[in-house]
Formats: C-alpha cells, structure tokens, sequence
C-alpha cells in the first residue's frame, strides 16, 4: 500500500493534504518541491510563486526542478522574504551547497516531464553550471572606458592603494555594513556629491551602439543619459510601477530578455527607496541573469536606519550617503564598485 501511495504522489505530482502517522512531513509534499536551508523549510507556495515569475514556464507540480530553476527560487524568496534567509547576517557569503532538494524520483519520467524552459536552461549539459551562472561569467571583468573613475580604480587596486589614512578606513567599512557587503567585493570611493558620482560613472561605462541604459531614476537626477545617448545607446526610461512585482513587473522582464549581440547589453539603474517603499532587490538578480550590469541608487535610505543586505545580489555599483557627524561636509556620498564587475588592472600592463 505505501508503494502504491508513492507512486501515485510520483505520477500526479501533487502531494496528499492529509498526514497518516507512518509519514514525515516531508514526504507528505511533492518531492520536487522541498528546497531545505539547514532547519528551514521554503514553504511551497512561495516556490511556486517563485516559479511563476519565470516568463514562459507554466506553473507545474510533477517533475522535479531544475538547478537552474532551483537557484532562482532561493534568490527570488530570500529578496521578498527574508525570513527565510535563516539567520543571514550582513556581508555573510552564502553557500548555496548547503541548500538541498529532496528529489527521489526517478530520472526517466521526469526528462520526459522537463518543461521548454528547463531545456534551454540547460538541457542534458552540465547541471552544476546553471545558464544565469554563465550569464554572469560574461559580465566581470568588463573593460572600462578610460576615464577619472577608472585611474581611481586602478590606483585603489594597487599595493599603494592600500596606503589610507584611519578616517577613510572607518568610512569605508561603515559605507560597506550600512549596505551588507564585504571589503573583499567592493571598492568605496567618496565623491563630492551625487551629481559628480553619476557624472564618473556615465563617462566610464561603456555604452556602444546597440546596447541599452534602462533607468527609474527622474531625469533630472539621473546624469548618465546623456552618456549614453552621446554613445548612440538606446535609453529606455522606465516608470518606478515597473518595479513592483505585482502589478508591471512582467514589462520589466521583457526587457531585461531583449535581444543583444553584445554581452553586457547594457546597465540598468534603479533606486532603492520609491516614495517611502522599498523595491524588490530581486530586480538585481535578474538583471545579471540577463547580462545586464546594474547601479542601486541607495542615497535615498536614511544612514543608520535603513539597512541593506546585499550580498546575495551584489550590484555593480552602489551609490549611498553617509552622515559625517559635525565635520563638513555633514554628509559624504559613496560609490561602491565591485571588483569582479570591471578590470582596472588591463591597462596597467
């Protein structure tokens, strides 16, 4: 009888609604649909959510899911719900082998079950190597075009670039907690002020011909446009109704899948705080699925209060403001760069 039970969960999909004594929990859940982190169980109503996100894939419960599609769930439910992080700290690198899927069914059915999706994440290839995880391969180590902010960079990756003063330190690692990342990751450089920071950022990303700059900050304080449209980039101003996952989050998507010759297609900036909310940081992580580079405008969080925990998405750039006390100036605007989004050691040879 408990075979046949089984079998019966293997071949609907879907698990029973009731309990008998001689089960666990877990095998009273469709075995497909059980993703652990340590105690912590992703309930799987989210991962279905999670799932349904993914444009072009229809929703199923037979069949097991993917690595690909494995590792989207846990960036999709850890960035809307981060009670689920189990206890992820500020800056803590997160080990996604510790992450299991209870997946007993047998491999036969289920290729015969792999969705269009599943198979153009991968297919019969390498599992271990997820498609958004090659996709991200192609954007380090991006070439900067020759500019002030790459001098600083390279100066700041030299052996003299560890020469600073004591202030600087301080500032350095308080820019990084407020936004939950790691020293090792990022450069912090201080700028004059916000227009400055966007000015250095425009004249050194490389827009070209066919790529894109997708942007939710307001014209008048976004100065990279004027960059990219210099570079012949094509600029899409996106409305900040986009950003919300559950009214025009599709159109978002669609364009982050447009088509490109060119890897990276281009950057996408967006800010962290829309009138008192907080966008999903989701938006991060698909991006860089769809080999986009992407700038978090942070300055609009208040320092001290509102936190970031960004190291699971790591954006390429960071821009946030840090309250300097009674020293002038009161407050000190950060760029956060990460290290293995760009090369600032190529033209050091």
């Amino acid at each position: 009888m408990g075979n046949n039970g089984e079998s019966n969960v293997k071949d609907v999909g879907v698990a029973e609604l009731e309990e008998s004594p001689s089960r666990s929990p877990t095998q009273s859940r469709p075995t497909s649909m059980v993703i652990k982190k340590g105690r912590r169980v992703i309930p799987a109503h989210l991962i279905a959510e999670a799932i349904s996100t993914l444009h072009g894939l229809d929703l199923r419960w037979s069949g097991p899911i993917t690595p690909s599609e494995m590792q989207y769930v846990e960036q999709y439910v850890f960035a809307k719900y981060p009670q689920y992080c189990n206890g992820l700290v500020e800056g803590e690198k997160i080990d996604f082998d510790s992450l299991s899927i209870n997946d007993e069914a047998d491999p036969g059915p289920d290729d015969k079950r792999k969705s269009p999706k599943s198979s153009a994440m991968g297919g019969n290839k390498d599992l271990s190597s997820p498609s958004f995880n090659r996709s991200l391969s192609d954007l380090d180590k991006t070439q900067l075009e020759p500019s002030r902010l790459l001098d600083i960079l390279m100066k700041k990756s030299s052996p003299q670039g560890n020469f600073i003063s004591i202030p600087e330190i301080q500032a350095r690692n308080r820019a990084l907690r407020h936004c939950g990342l790691r020293e090792d990751d990022y450069l912090v450089l201080f700028m004059p002020n916000y227009k400055d920071a966007m000015v250095m950022i425009g004249e050194s990303y490389p827009f070209f011909k066919g790529s894109y700059y997708m942007t939710i900050i307001g014209e008048e304080d976004d100065k990279i446009r004027e960059f990219a449209s210099a570079k012949e980039s094509k600029i899409i101003a996106a409305p900040e109704t986009w950003l919300d996952l559950r009214i025009k989050g599709s159109q978002l998507s669609q364009y982050f899948r447009r088509k490109c010759k060119h890897i990276p297609k281009g950057l996408f900036s967006y800010p962290a705080v829309v009138n008192g909310t907080r966008p999903s940081m989701h938006w991060i992580s698909e991006a860089h699925r769809n080999s986009w580079h992407v700038l978090l405008d942070a300055t609009g969080l208040v320092f001290g209060e509102d936190h970031l925990a960004l190291a699971l998405h790591r954006p390429d750039f960071v821009l946030c403001t840090l309250e300097n006390g009674p020293v002038q100036p009161a407050r000190i605007t950060c760029l956060l760069v990460r290290r293995k989004s760009f090369d600032t050691a190529a033209s050091t040879a």
